[in-house]
């Protein structure tokens, strides 16, 4: 099997141009469902309007197969048409299942007390994130009560590879899983960038075979450091927990030999809900 099509079901992992891994020969699996989510997906890779060349060109889907899921999801109402630029744009109906999964997420609302006590306490901003093929995205943050940095929106994707929360959560995962990951990584940043993020992988893994946390100092933004530990679910969910500060407010050695560990304690109390 390529590293294209490498498929684990556990984790849904992403290609290296962050489209679904389908699993070969799958009697189950609807085609058609998975090409108008990946029209829906092709929204989030930067631009918020695409007309359907776009997508085309995103998704690798061919251009006629591009106009009738456009077509069919603007009819459902989760893409709406732009008459003057003859251009779609992501609907209301799109927001509705979202806002659907993060109200209904459990861990967020019991932990909301314990991640506003910890930004107090740090004067860190400290989030909840959980896994989208490649990226990590924020379904929680919490900030010290006079801060204004680091304002981390919910829905805001985060690199797998070169962020703390995304190291934490590539690091809680199995061995199989990892390969997967690591394999769709592989392919999406090629020979060239590929060597340098497995080595910040690797560190991460000996950081939280170590000490239960991983780092990333400077690595995503140079001007963050910031700290991931893994939450596990009752329901087998792995999430993320995350905090990060700009470095002249919270210097790396501040974060390793102390923020970090109060970190991981916080995971565990979080853990302890029973979610």
């Amino acid at each position: 099997m390529s590293k294209e099509k490498a498929a684990l079901p556990e984790l849904l992992a992403a290609s290296g141009g962050d489209g679904p891994v389908k699993p070969e020969k799958d009697r189950k699996f609807v085609e058609a469902l998975s090409r108008g989510l990946d029209v829906l997906r092709a929204f989030s890779q930067g631009s918020v309007i695409l007309g359907n060349q776009d997508i085309a060109r995103l998704t690798g889907l061919p251009k006629p197969t591009i106009s009738r899921m456009t077509y069919t999801l603007t009819q459902l109402g989760y893409l709406s048409y732009n008459t003057q630029l003859e251009k779609y744009q992501l609907s209301s109906g799109v927001l509705a299942l979202g806002y659907a999964y993060v109200s209904n997420l459990k861990v967020r609302q019991l932990a909301r007390p314990y991640l506003d006590e910890f930004a107090r306490q740090t004067n860190m901003s400290v989030g909840l994130t959980c896994r989208d093929r490649l990226h990590m995205i924020y379904v929680e943050n919490r900030l010290p009560p006079e801060a204004s940095l680091l304002r981390m929106d919910i829905g805001l994707k985060l690199p797998m590879a070169t962020t703390s929360a995304g190291r934490a959560y590539y690091c809680a995962i199995s061995d199989k899983g990892r390969k997967v990951v690591e394999d769709a990584m592989e392919v999406k940043y090629g020979d060239d960038s590929w060597p340098q993020k497995k080595e910040g992988l690797d560190r991460a893994m000996e950081d939280y075979k170590k000490y239960g946390f991983c780092l990333s100092i400077g690595e995503w933004d140079r001007n963050i450091n910031s700290a991931g530990v893994p939450v596990h679910l009752q329901d087998g969910t792995i999430m993320a927990l995350t905090c990060a500060a700009p470095s002249y407010l919270v210097p790396a050695e501040r974060l390793r030999e102390s923020i970090a560990h109060q970190l991981a304690m916080l995971a565990s109390d979080i853990e302890s809900l029973g979610v």
